[in-house]
């Protein structure tokens, strides 16, 4: 039997493997996390371990209700962002022949996930069931203003469609620009304490919605999926938030550092609000990719993204940018 089914989709952070293969301490700049991450000490009690968690976690989104100023029925949580993409497009893509459109380029897992729930692509908003944006987007480093975003709402709505917001970056962009504070039926709001905090072990990811999908994708969701000690990391992450605008000053001061000292090089950046950059070498990047790591640095290949002559690098502290551009100066010789 042949069965049509996608296959795994390509992602970067992968400092862990890379440590494990060669044994070595490597950067990892294919991974875009705060480099300047709030510091709070957390614990999570041992006893907890000895019992379910709460799998309606009422505690935890009773915090993000506070934090968001969202109600908890509206609020979502999963083990990371991608189980949310999944459980959402299990709920909202469910049944014949229903439509997606997604950017391009754009975060792989929205098309992987609609076609795991059985969607088919198209080619504009306007044709599908729903719309995925992903702001600012991953990996051109695009942040669309609110303005906008409600524009692309309201086009989803004319036709009765849904629009995902995939806003997993926009805490270490511009949280004005958010959507969070809309509250429609037909808008879904995703965010990530991942990159935000810089803490991709623990997998935790957090969405806004109206109630009645909301109450679908807890459902949908495997039981009990957030663990106890991610739980405990986000109830006090949460009372944290307030700190992330430093985190945001020193990003914009690297990023502009970093992308001046890669354009030095010959290659060029692509303008950026987020905690990365889409760099354009002008070649094809497999063998670029390969010389780097053999130098112990990790960069994202963008081919998967269909840009098989970019590459995508985090921006992270003044000395580990130094060690990145030396190291793409070298490669390129």
């Amino acid at each position: 039997m042949i069965i049509d089914f996608p296959k795994r989709e390509v992602h970067g952070g992968t400092g862990k493997r890379q440590r494990e293969k060669t044994k070595k301490k490597v950067l990892d700049f294919s991974a875009s996390t705060n480099p300047f991450a709030p510091l709070f000490e957390w614990h999570c009690d041992p006893e907890l371990l000895a019992y379910y968690p709460d799998d309606r976690y009422t505690r935890l989104k009773s915090r993000i209700a506070s934090a968001f100023h969202r109600p908890p029925e509206e609020i979502c949580v999963g083990n990371g962002s991608i189980e949310l993409i999944r459980v959402f497009c299990s709920v909202a893509l469910k049944g014949n022949k229903k439509r997606f459109f997604t950017q391009s380029p754009t975060f792989g897992e929205y098309e992987m996930s609609a076609r795991l729930a059985g969607a088919g692509r198209v080619k504009t908003p306007q044709k599908a069931d729903v719309s995925f944006i992903c702001n600012p987007n991953n990996p051109t480093g695009i942040l669309q203003e609110k303005t906008e975003m409600n524009r692309h709402l309201e086009s989803m709505k004319s036709h009765g469609g849904l629009l995902f917001c995939d806003e997993a970056f926009i805490e270490l962009a511009d949280p004005a620009q958010s959507m969070v504070d809309v509250r429609d039926p037909d808008l879904f709001v995703l965010h990530s304490l991942t990159k935000s905090f810089s803490i991709p072990g623990i997998r935790f990811g957090y969405g806004f919605g109206d109630p009645e999908l909301i109450e679908k994708i807890e459902i949908t969701r495997p039981p009990w999926s957030v663990n106890a000690y991610a739980e405990a990391y986000a109830l006090e992450a949460f009372r944290h938030m307030r700190e992330l605008p430093a985190s945001r000053a020193a990003i914009a001061q690297e990023r502009t550092w970093l992308a001046t000292e890669i354009d030095a090089l010959g290659l060029h950046c692509n303008p950026s609000s987020a905690n990365f950059l889409l760099v354009e070498c002008g070649w094809d990047v497999a063998s670029f990719c390969t010389a780097l790591a053999r130098r112990d640095i990790l960069v994202r290949d963008c081919t998967s993204f269909g840009l098989p002559t970019c590459i995508r690098v985090a921006v992270r502290t003044r000395e580990e940018n130094r060690v990145l551009t030396e190291a793409l100066s070298a490669c390129m010789h």
